[in-house]
């Protein structure tokens, strides 16, 4: 079944629709394919259960062995799935595993151009701006290259990112990727300074710069920086359960543990809403996401306020400002819990929009260099500074609970007098003198502030 059997359906078109209207916002919009599987009910896979080693796409699955016809009581059919779930038939590799089978190949390819050029006159303005891939590293590398080859000679400006949990470095240089999921170089420190609150800001620094020059600087800006996603619990519902001794996993804090953060294996697991104070935390992690180097990712309702722990609880439906929604009082294993009200987070909400302006206004937040000014591990306070042609930007964190008053000296570079742009949470009651040499900050327990050049 080639690109010339295939018709748009109402969906698709709506879709289109949307591709038109997202554009014309000028907002460019990525989505997801997983090139390792399909479901049972895809065209190839029914075809190949009906007509068996007789299919035309015999060869597209990864099959272990065929019906045997002689034995009309029994079925001899096995195939493999992904991570052994049977609804998930694999795709078969080449011979030497370094690519996938010719049929599911150009069939990926083809369909790549169909969402990246639907009308197929050669311009993309009308197609999808780029891919997200779901288990990329379960692919393998040669159909990657010969994939993104086949992307940027569709749409040369096209943004391609895989799933990628670990260090990316190596595996983007050889794929051809245009940067990764950045759970490893953003995640994983983050939960550990931010959310838990398990190492210094030296520490915390010192991991984002070991991570950060893994890769060049073209890839550094590219990179989705993320703190959930709908394979980890919701942010959150990280801080709500945020533990700073004691680790399975010391080199990711534990991040997304699944014997930890699965219902199903920790009856223990926090699942209540956060408090104003858990709320502060989380203000937190998403100022210092909104300011670092690279892409921040927002998984879609964490602006809105919704927790949740691992998946299935971090996909439940969007809460929207104009539903009403019943209390969450049920607890999966009957333990005690609040009453909690399910509402659009209105404050939140204007807290990520906020931050995200932020970004938008200053080219130092975008494409600036990064620089730590100060790791003050005595008070857990981090100083920061983005620096760009065009301006300069000065962010403190304050990781304690508790307020502090701290002298941060400036270097040579960015002496000059400053004052306060924003204070995170908003009614924060920060504080900033200075000589042009040194600021004098008082900042109350978990708060943010974010500073530019006096003018």
């Amino acid at each position: 079944m080639g690109p010339s059997t295939w018709h748009t359906t109402a969906a698709d078109s709506l879709f289109f629709v949307l591709l038109e209207k997202a554009h014309a916002r000028d907002l460019r919009v990525i989505i997801d394919g997983v090139f390792n599987h399909t479901g049972r009910d895809f065209f190839a896979f029914e075809d190949l259960v009906e007509n068996q080693a007789e299919s035309r796409y015999a060869d597209w699955y990864a099959v272990n062995s065929f019906d045997d016809p002689a034995t009309p009581d029994t079925s001899e059919f096995d195939y493999t799935g992904w991570w052994g779930v049977k609804s998930l038939p694999e795709f078969a590799t080449n011979e030497a595993s370094t690519n996938l089978q010719a049929g599911p190949k150009q069939y990926i390819l083809d369909a790549t151009k169909k969402w990246m050029d639907p009308d197929g006159d050669g311009d993309p303005s009308d197609g999808v701006d780029g891919w997200r891939l779901d288990v990329a590293e379960e692919v393998p590398v040669g159909f990657w290259q010969e994939w993104n080859a086949h992307v940027r000679e569709i749409n040369p400006e096209a943004y391609t990112v895989p799933e990628v949990w670990e260090d990316a470095s190596g595996y983007l240089e050889e794929t051809g990727f245009s940067a990764t999921m950045n759970y490893h170089g953003f995640a994983f420190p983050l939960k550990g300074f931010l959310v838990d609150h398990a190492i210094e800001p030296s520490r915390f620094a010192e991991l984002l710069r070991e991570r950060r020059a893994a890769h060049p600087p073209r890839v550094r800006r590219g990179l989705q920086n993320l703190i959930g996603s709908h394979d980890t619990p919701r942010l959150a519902t990280m801080v709500v359960n945020r533990a700073d001794t004691g680790y399975a996993q010391p080199e990711r804090f534990d991040y997304d543990n699944g014997a930890i953060v699965d219902l199903r294996k920790n009856p223990d697991y926090k699942v209540r809403a956060p408090t104003a104070e858990e709320r502060r935390l989380q203000r937190l992690a998403v100022l210092f996401q909104m300011t670092y180097v690279g892409a921040p990712m927002v998984y879609h309702g964490d602006e809105a306020g919704m927790w949740g722990a691992d998946d299935p609880d971090d996909r439940k439906p969007m809460v929207w400002p104009d539903k009403d929604y019943d209390v969450e009082d049920d607890h999966p294993y009957g333990h005690d819990r609040p009453a909690d009200p399910v509402a659009f987070n209105e404050n939140l909400f204007a807290t990520y929009r906020d931050l995200i302006s932020l970004r938008r206004e200053h080219e130092a937040l975008r494409r600036g260099s990064f620089g730590v000014v100060q790791a003050d591990d005595a008070r857990d306070m981090l100083t920061y500074a983005r620096t760009h042609p065009a301006d300069t930007v000065l962010v403190t964190l304050n990781r304690s609970d508790a307020a502090h008053s701290v002298r941060v000296s400036l270097p040579d570079s960015l002496r000059r007098p400053y004052e306060i742009l924003r204070n995170v949470p908003k009614n924060a009651a920060a504080r900033l003198q200075q000589n042009g040499t040194v600021l004098l900050l008082e900042v109350p327990g978990h708060t943010g502030v974010v500073m530019r050049p006096d003018r």
